[in-house]
């Protein structure tokens, strides 16, 4: 059972005041008259309707809860629902190498990755996602999984410096695609995400994308960075300094890995222009979901309304009768 406007609900406590007011007025009023002696009442005991004098009251708070309920308008649901759904496997890959700190998006190119990559997560609660880092070397930071609260926590845990610094695009690619090559979704896709040039690994970036070709993966590539010089976070002598820094993107080779797998190269220059980047994946990359409902309500007043009317009824009768009290 559940009720169509369950707000009414809350009407139920005006029964707190009125037994207040029950109480304050019954404690007010009574009655009296002077007897010369009281000895001749000694020795009797209370009649059975002086404990029942308070059950006309009580009988009208269930009534009015009642009709409460019944204004909230109670219903039983049956309701039938068939979804098929067609999930997809999705490996996010992303850099965590120090170029990644640079600033020339807010607060820096990582954080905002990660950020962007969590409403991404968030806006498709269906599909298998995993996560994988890379930098010098590469790792499953998260495997493939529907509990999407892990896998936010775990993106949220990366930070720059968790591994060897480096771009091992080539091996970032290559160990996403070891989390699907035994996938059985029919549509299973990588998203890369660097702001670099691969100078790391045994892989080649083109030999990694001929592998995920060959597995059927499709690879979205993003390349992460404006275009010029970027504000980047520097180790010298003195510490960490702030120094303007040339922004350098294979582009060429991101281009070429996103044809040979049939996916599609993007580039975000700012944090916006990263949303943007993951909300046409997100278009290109929808599934199907067919879902058929079938929902019948029916009224439930019925009971209360006569369980509500009968009570009036009773308290009319023990007021006029049996509970009659006399001014």
């Amino acid at each position: 059972m559940e009720f169509l406007h369950p707000e009414y609900l809350y009407l139920l406590l005006l029964i707190i005041p009125l037994s207040v007011w029950y109480v304050l007025r019954l404690s007010k009023t009574q009655a009296s008259f002077k007897l010369a002696s009281t000895s001749a009442f000694g020795g009797m005991k209370s009649d059975f309707r002086v404990y029942m004098r308070h059950l006309p009251f009580v009988l009208r708070m269930i009534s009015v809860a009642l009709i409460i309920v019944i204004i909230a308008r109670p219903q039983s649901v049956n309701s039938w629902e068939e979804t098929e759904t067609q999930g997809i496997d999705i490996v996010l890959a992303l850099d965590v190498s120090g170029s990644m700190l640079a600033q020339d998006l807010q607060p820096d190119r990582l954080q905002a990755a990660k950020k962007v990559a969590s409403e991404f997560i968030a806006d498709r609660p269906n599909d298998n996602i995993g996560l994988v880092i890379f930098a010098g070397e590469s790792f499953t930071q998260c495997p493939l999984t529907t509990d999407h609260k892990i896998l936010l926590n775990l993106l949220n845990e990366v930070e720059y410096e968790m591994i060897e610094d480096g771009t091992a695009i080539g091996l970032g690619l290559a160990t996403s695609v070891n989390r699907l090559k035994d996938s059985q979704s029919e549509s299973r896709v990588v998203i890369l995400l660097t702001d670099g040039t691969n100078n790391r690994g045994q892989i080649a970036p083109l030999t990694a994308a001929d592998l995920a070709r060959s597995y059927g993966i499709r690879v979205y590539t993003v390349g992460v960075g404006t275009k010029g010089m970027a504000l980047t976070p520097m180790n010298t002598p003195y510490g960490v300094r702030m120094q303007n820094m040339q922004v350098d993107i294979d582009e060429k080779t991101l281009t070429e890995i996103a044809a040979m797998t049939g996916g599609q190269y993007f580039r975000a220059q700012d944090t916006e222009g990263l949303r943007q980047v993951y909300d046409e994946i997100d278009e290109m990359e929808k599934y199907l979901i067919s879902v058929q409902n079938v929902t019948r309500r029916k009224e439930l007043f019925l009971p209360f309304a006569l369980a509500a009317l009968g009570l009036i009824l009773l308290e009319l009768l023990l007021r006029r009768t049996w509970l009659r009290s006399v001014p």
